[in-house]
């Protein structure tokens, strides 16, 4: 089997980023790190070997030339804010247009970017890091909204790359511990009590993990959608509240 061996992680100084850095690294991999925070990708780039972009998702296309110089056969779109996910209350438009700028239209291009270099090598996975908002109804237009597009756009692409080798996931994680709810921007109350959890949260550790186990897989086997939730997590369910006079 052909180990796919150079990888781009976004978003990676923090979270499930910053975890798969470290779980790619350990697992013998070269790894750029694309984040905006340099001091913790320099602290991270020293701790791993990865080498690093400090940079804003939102401006990739400044960067064409470093990220496809760089032949990666691995893509990991994580970056992402949480604007919205209280809802649309306190969220301005700028917030709303940065929450569409960085959940789905950088992870597009950065795919645009980067698959003909995969095709041409004839093998590639990448994935996508979405959300149960994406796939379930929840308080979320804004943020389900654009975890619900990177879904779609995963299911999508699977379909426009089949036989090319190149293969694409989809991580919906749950609860995850992590600096998500301080980052959003929104009602800042209800971001506040729904910050706080008594549940034993999944953990960034565990969202690597996973990628790693879908990276892993024989050649011939695509892990399309994993849908991540700790035990103490369930969705679903039907609401039917009364207009108040």
């Amino acid at each position: 089997m052909t180990v796919l061996k150079k990888a781009i992680v976004t978003g990676a100084t923090s979270g499930i980023g910053e975890a798969t850095v470290r779980a790619l690294a350990s697992s013998g991999r070269q790894v750029l790190a694309i984040a905006r925070r340099e001091e913790r990708l320099r602290a991270l780039a020293d701790a791993t070997g990865a080498e690093f972009l400090v940079t804003d998702v939102r401006h990739l296309s400044e960067q064409t030339a470093r990220l496809t110089g760089f032949e990666p056969d691995i893509l990991i779109n994580n970056a992402g804010v949480g604007h919205g996910i209280s809802g649309l209350d306190g969220v301005s438009a700028d917030q709303l247009q940065e929450a569409f700028d960085i959940n789905v239209t950088a992870p597009l291009k950065l795919i645009a970017y980067l698959t003909p270099g995969m095709k041409e090598r004839g093998r590639g996975h990448i994935v996508n890091i979405g959300s149960i908002a994406g796939l379930h109804t929840m308080i979320s237009a804004i943020y389900g909204g654009t975890k619900s597009a990177i879904h779609r756009i995963s299911q999508n692409l699977r379909f426009e790359l089949s036989g090319t080798g190149i293969r694409v996931t989809e991580i919906a994680p749950g609860r995850v511990a992590s600096e998500f709810y301080q980052a959003a921007e929104g009602d800042s109350e209800r971001l506040a009590a729904m910050g706080t959890s008594d549940i034993r949260e999944l953990q960034p550790e565990d969202i690597a993990n996973a990628i790693l186990f879908a990276l892993d897989a024989p050649a011939h086997v695509n892990v399309a959608t994993l849908e991540i939730l700790p035990t103490e997590q369930a969705v679903g369910g039907v609401k039917a509240e009364a207009v108040k006079d």
